[in-house]
């Protein structure tokens, strides 16, 4: 990577937390965006030194666009949006439609994600199988990792404005679920 790098965002989907670069020469009107590392877009020599630029993110290919904005002069402001949505928009919105857990099983890190309107459930990026049931007080969506019998419990809150509570159990212990 040069030295025209402008901004760095860290967005969260279910397959993992994506890094996304943005180098913007000014001088030479380069445009070059990474995902993970990887060059995902390249532009050079754009006169049109603001603007906007679209490029997908993750396994599901969700759409990310990155506003290029002149501020002052020479000065410019950068802007993801995810989804159409702000980046703080579409964080906000996505910790309403999943649940994260992040947890430590035979030394490797895990992070598992619930989608709540889907009920899969994702682990280190990758899709996993369950097998989901209806239970007196609500459902249970069960799963393996490794050697582990997991199961996120759906059960009503009796309050409408808190919904479902979402809770993963591992080997019978109750996870906390973390804030991204």
């Amino acid at each position: 990577m040069s030295n025209d790098l402008a901004a760095v965002w860290e967005v969260a989907l279910s397959d993992g937390v994506h890094r996304i670069e943005f180098e913007h020469g000014t001088t030479t009107g380069k445009r070059i965006i990474y995902v993970d590392g990887k060059e995902v877009l390249r532009r050079d020599w754009m006169f049109k030194l603001v603007g906007k630029e679209t490029f997908n993110v993750g396994q599901s290919d969700t759409k990310a666009t990155i506003n290029i904005d002149a501020v002052s002069g020479f000065a410019y402001e950068y802007t993801l949006e995810v989804n159409g949505k702000s980046l703080k928009q579409y964080m906000e919105n996505r910790s309403k439609v999943t649940s994260t857990w992040l947890i430590n099983l035979d030394g490797t890190d895990c992070r598992i994600v619930l989608e709540k309107d889907t009920m899969d459930v994702w682990c280190n990026g990758e899709k996993i199988e369950t097998a989901g049931e209806f239970v007196d007080d609500g459902t249970e969506t069960h799963f393996t990792l490794g050697d582990h019998t997991c199961c996120v419990k759906a059960v009503s809150s009796g309050k409408r404005r808190d919904g479902i509570i979402h809770t993963l159990l591992v080997d019978g212990t109750e996870i906390a679920e973390c804030m991204e």
